[in-house]
């Protein structure tokens, strides 16, 4: 018999509950903390007993709010996101009626947060080797088009081995949703690790705000307060836009130097990721001291791999199946939603593209390329997202074209895509 449920105020009716079996196979464990997207439990999957996270979202909050694009997106970026070290990895996605259950990695170690709050300002060598391998990460998931835009030590976990993993993409972005100045234009972020442009509200490069974000918490990790801080709302942020902060005098030369690049508030002349990696304090002595060299070049070669590699992978497969179409999570309350098609296809990738260009020149739209040459997004004349055309390789004469309309008749204007019948 399932024990009482959780008295807490913050349950609600239909919470899952510690002890509770979801789906039969996973036993739910502890409340590791709440969000503004929902609950995250720890639980164990019975039949392998591996550990895992689990996130509880209600369907019903994430209609009311508007924010069921957000969570389709989330889903849809973690999915390609799991091949990295440093990355939270998805495992599976559930729902019932009312609830819809991300299942990931679980963290052992918690949020790097709360080694700094127990700890206080970390060691040089320490900040150095968590610093390689978020920057890992955020090279990795920017040359997928993808941005963070919510980097911050409590989205910072450790697993049991004291290896850092980014997560929480919830406000996260990605190329295609830039308008016609190719910047981004939604306001989001925690205060004190936001970007000067993004207050700036004229629009932001994605990477710009991740790098700026990398460079508070590298300076949060060595001293253990944030740069920019002030109890008055509006005057932090206007420290934050003129870039005024002071950095303590043991900080060593090097450090000062690539702190001051990083929170350079002029986004043009801030570092960019690929500066970071040639910077003499992030590779000094060849990782040596506090850190694994040889554990980051093999990170380093996986990267350079996995944005090489042309076929679909086990994973990728999966995720065709029904059981992850995430048309059936939201249910049929959930409005502006338009279901995606999949298809294969012997058609040339290449061909298939030119197709989507040409139906979105009739229909006075452009196309965008967000990773590589075959993963793209329709965007109209006002900078939204219309639909997605994403193609993966099988094997040397096959694709799977995956079309998904994010406007009500682009499933309809793109029905041929893929089909040889143009």
């Amino acid at each position: 018999m399932d024990p009482a449920p959780d008295p807490s105020p913050a349950s609600e009716p239909g919470d899952p509950f510690p002890g509770k079996l979801l789906f039969g196979k996973y036993s739910l464990g502890k409340l590791l903390g709440c969000g503004a997207s929902g609950k995250v439990y720890q639980a164990k999957n019975i039949s392998t007993n591996q550990t895992v996270a689990i996130k509880c979202i209600n369907k019903s909050k994430i209609v009311k709010s508007g924010h069921v694009a957000q969570i389709e997106r989330e889903i849809s970026i973690m999915g390609r996101l799991h091949h990295h070290p440093n990355i939270v990895t998805l495992l599976e996605v559930l729902a019932t009626k009312t609830k819809i259950y991300f299942v990931m990695e679980f963290a052992k170690g918690g949020e790097l947060f709360n080694l700094i709050e127990k700890h206080g300002r970390l060691s040089e060598n320490l900040s150095r080797r968590f610093f390689r391998q978020l920057i890992s990460a955020v090279r990795y998931y920017h040359s997928l088009g993808i941005f963070h835009r919510d980097l911050k030590p409590e989205n910072l976990l450790l697993d049991g081995n004291g290896v850092l993993k980014v997560s929480d993409f919830g406000l996260s972005a990605v190329a295609g949703q830039t308008r016609n100045d190719g910047l981004l234009h939604t306001m989001c972020g925690t205060p004190a690790y936001v970007a000067p442009e993004i207050l700036g509200k004229k629009g932001y490069g994605g990477a710009g705000v991740d790098v700026w974000s990398c460079g508070v918490i590298l300076f949060v990790l060595n001293t253990g307060y944030l740069p920019f801080n002030d109890a008055n709302l509006m005057a932090m942020y206007r420290k934050i836009y003129r870039g005024q902060f002071r950095i303590p005098r043991w900080v060593t030369p090097d450090l000062q130097r690539l702190l001051k690049r990083l929170l350079d508030p002029n986004p043009e002349t801030r570092m960019t990721v690929d500066e970071i990696v040639r910077d003499p304090w992030f590779v000094k002595g060849g990782y040596a001291d506090g850190g694994n060299f040889e554990e980051d070049r093999r990170e380093e070669k996986l990267m350079t791999k996995l944005k090489s590699k042309s076929f679909l992978n086990a994973f990728e497969i999966i995720s065709f199946s029904s059981g992850f179409d995430l048309s059936g999570l939201f249910g049929d309350s959930c409005e502006g939603f338009y279901e995606e098609r999949r298809l294969v296809s012997g058609v040339d990738p290449e061909k298939i593209v030119g197709e989507v260009e040409e139906i979105a020149r009739g229909e006075k739209a452009r196309v965008a390329r967000v990773k590589g040459d075959f993963d793209v997004e329709v965007v109209g004349q006002n900078g939204n997202l219309l639909a997605g055309v994403r193609i993966y390789r099988l094997n040397e004469e096959t694709v799977v074209v995956e079309i998904r309309p994010y406007e009500r008749g682009w499933g309809e204007k793109l029905k041929s895509v893929g089909s040889g019948h143009r």
